[in-house]
């Protein structure tokens, strides 16, 4: 599992938690968790302890600081490299398109997440 699925999980759910949650009945699982498209992407991270105390909006360090990641810059160049930089060198610019990557695809996966936190 890579960084940005970690980050995913953090904010969405863990989809193997919520499988062996989910009660059984008559051979299937029934799910009763809200569907992606369902999940508030900024209301998940605000509800998040000490949320009120980081830039997460804005800084991928706070984001990553939020969802209980270790924001190295080793961690942060392997997230860069998943999401299509092969050279990420920790610059201001990189962070701020690395931060605004990881909300597109947060975006992209279904979460509702506002433009404002978007490109």
């Amino acid at each position: 599992m890579g960084i940005f699925s970690s980050i995913k999980d953090a904010i969405f759910g863990d989809d193997k938690d919520e499988a062996s949650a989910a009660p059984k009945a008559t051979g299937f699982n029934r799910a009763s968790s809200k569907a992606v498209s369902d999940v508030d992407v900024e209301a998940q991270l605000d509800s998040k302890a000490g949320a009120d105390k980081l830039n997460w909006r804005t800084s991928i360090v706070d984001l990553m600081k939020l969802v209980d990641l270790d924001p190295s810059y080793e961690n942060r160049k392997e997230l860069a490299t998943e999401l299509g930089d092969n050279d990420y060198s920790g610059k201001a610019e990189e962070n701020i398109w690395l931060h605004k990557q990881v909300m597109n695809r947060l975006a992209a996966a279904g979460g509702n997440v506002p433009a404002s936190l978007r490109d």
